[in-house]
């Protein structure tokens, strides 16, 4: 028998697990989710659930729940969830010293046990927490991805099927930079079956869809008390199938910079070009002075994410 991809997550918490799901529905390949040793047990359940749905849904996948990370061995991909979310009255810069704290011990088992794996981040503060993983493992940059625009054009794309009624199959859009408020909407970028998104949706309403789409996480949070898990997955397992199957598919994703759109050095929400090399290309393309102005903000912003971490942590500088 062929062997099959190989995918490892890190964290079994609901985006991990629901990582997990996808990458199984897909039958993307083999699934390995690490946890921690006190979690190993509820991950364990989680998993065995997952497999007793593939009779019904007719995929075939080993399923491993491990807390130890010797398992993640040949992954061709380490998608990484783990840290905790932001807590009432945390501060960001306790939330990046926490997050940080988990993320570059993931990191050294990653870089022992799986030095070849493409790495996704998933974790909060997105874009401080992929340069955290670079730094620590010292894998080259195409190794090195984080997913935040994927989750983020699935939103726009949402609300935009949601105002107009037509197939979200035939909505194509685009958005740049860090994830959350910082991100740069395109909407000269966007249309619907090649029509202008303009000609549907006014200049008015179409930045309140834009303005949603930017606080599209804390939507979730108001209404179901915890952060969004089933779209965040499902944005990070279309960039996983891009690699494992090499499918050259074209995704905002925060990749490292070296020059393109003003940018050195960062990690930062762009389209990229993702197959089994990992990230094989960014796409640069052409902004009109305002969204390079946006642009530029969102850079001033990441910048500030990694200047608070080589603070705290100089080893990472």
């Amino acid at each position: 028998m062929p062997n099959r991809p190989k995918i490892s997550v890190i964290g079994g918490g609901n985006v991990g697990a629901s990582c997990a799901m996808w990458a199984a529905q897909k039958e993307l390949g083999d699934i390995v989710v690490v946890d921690i040793p006190d979690a190993e047990q509820r991950i364990q359940g989680r998993l065995l659930d997952l497999a007793q749905c593939s009779p019904i849904e007719r995929f075939d996948a080993n399923i491993t729940a491990t807390s130890d990370y010797t398992h993640i061995a040949d992954s061709d991909v380490v998608v990484v969830t783990a840290g905790l979310p932001r807590k009432p009255g945390m501060s960001r810069d306790d939330l990046i010293e926490t997050n940080v704290k988990i993320v570059k011990s993931v990191s050294e088992n990653i870089k022992q046990h799986a030095p070849d794996a493409v790495v996704i981040l998933v974790s909060n503060p997105l874009d401080a927490m992929v340069y955290t993983a670079w730094k620590t493992t010292g894998f080259a940059t195409n190794q090195i991805v984080g997913q935040a625009g994927c989750l983020d054009v699935a939103r726009f794309k949402t609300f935009i099927a949601m105002e107009t009624g037509f197939s979200v199959e035939d909505i194509n859009a685009l958005l740049l930079g860090g994830h959350g408020d910082t991100m740069v909407p395109l909407p000269r970028y966007t249309n619907i079956a090649g029509i202008p998104v303009t000609k549907f949706i006014d200049e008015a309403r179409l930045n309140e869809i834009v303005d949603r789409a930017k606080v599209g996480g804390g939507e979730i949070v108001k209404l179901m008390g915890t952060s969004a898990y089933l779209a965040p997955a499902a944005g990070t397992i279309d960039m996983v199938e891009a690699i494992v199957r090499d499918k050259k598919r074209i995704l905002p994703c925060a990749s490292y910079c070296d020059g393109e759109f003003g940018i050195n050095g960062l990690f930062v929400g762009v389209p990229t070009l993702l197959g089994a090399g990992g990230v094989e290309k960014v796409i640069e393309i052409d902004l009109n002075d305002d969204e390079q102005k946006l642009m530029d903000a969102s850079r001033d912003h990441v910048a500030e994410l990694v200047e608070v971490v080589t603070k705290m942590f100089p080893e990472l500088a």
